[in-house]
């Protein structure tokens, strides 16, 4: 199911938290998931006229479902980066209604044993965006990531000599941080100039001085995580 991207509001649902069990546990479910978007009255390429996807992975994979830490029950789900919507099936069967998770911030999955859900955050340009971020890192420090989407249109040949180019999904993945008591979470590039920009004065001479003598550049996702939990370790000894 492909639709054009809308902007997303930043209204956020509430949903009590009041099931223990039995029908009670299934009417909270049942409270967190909702419709799809109208997706099929917005098609505009069939799927043999686009490249790439708009989900992280097209097949449904199983997670356990939570508001607040309450665990809801086994779903299997598959993430719409491009429409920044989380789609659910009850089971993995074919013919089963897909629904979609409501963006309310006390709702989580689990992707990869990670934390996954709605957020606001401040992108690369400065500015405030709500989606969905998986906490990779969670501490004094924490650490997200962002997988998103983005669509281009296609162009048509314009003669013989010029190929077509087809309509693209495109994959991007971006970090993010958060640091106790700050109450934001902020883009962060896999770079150490940009990591210490972030921290706060008294951490900065440290922390230059560990990559330092360490001789460490922050270049992928395993030296971000690696760095920050350095971090908070040297914070909890701190403490």
């Amino acid at each position: 199911m492909i639709t054009i991207k809308a902007q997303t509001s930043g209204q956020i649902a509430n949903y009590g938290s009041t099931a223990t069990s039995g029908a009670d546990a299934n009417a909270q479910l049942n409270a967190v998931l909702g419709p799809m978007q109208e997706a099929e009255a917005k098609l505009t390429y069939k799927k043999e006229e686009f490249q790439g996807s708009p989900y992280t992975h097209d097949l449904f994979l199983p997670t356990n479902l939570f508001y607040k830490n309450e665990d809801l029950g086994l779903i299997f789900y598959r993430y719409n980066a491009y429409n920044e919507e989380i789609e659910i099936k009850r089971q993995n069967i074919e013919g089963e209604g897909i629904q979609a998770l409501g963006r309310d911030k006390q709702i989580s999955i689990r992707v990869n044993n990670k934390p996954m859900s709605f957020k606001t955050f401040i992108d690369d340009k400065g500015l405030t965006q709500n989606g969905y971020l998986t906490k990779l890192v969670d501490g004094k420090y924490s650490i997200y990531k962002r997988v998103d989407v983005k669509f281009t249109e296609g162009q048509k040949s314009q003669n013989s000599f010029v190929p077509a180019i087809p309509a693209r999904f495109s994959k991007f993945t971006e970090y993010y941080l958060e640091l106790e008591g700050r109450n934001k979470i902020e883009a962060v590039d896999l770079s150490n100039r940009k990591l210490i920009k972030l921290l706060p004065d008294e951490e900065k001479a440290k922390f230059k001085a560990y990559l330092k003598e360490n001789n460490i550049k922050i270049r992928n996702e395993e030296d971000l995580t690696s760095i920050v939990n350095f971090l908070n370790n040297e914070f909890h000894t701190a403490s």
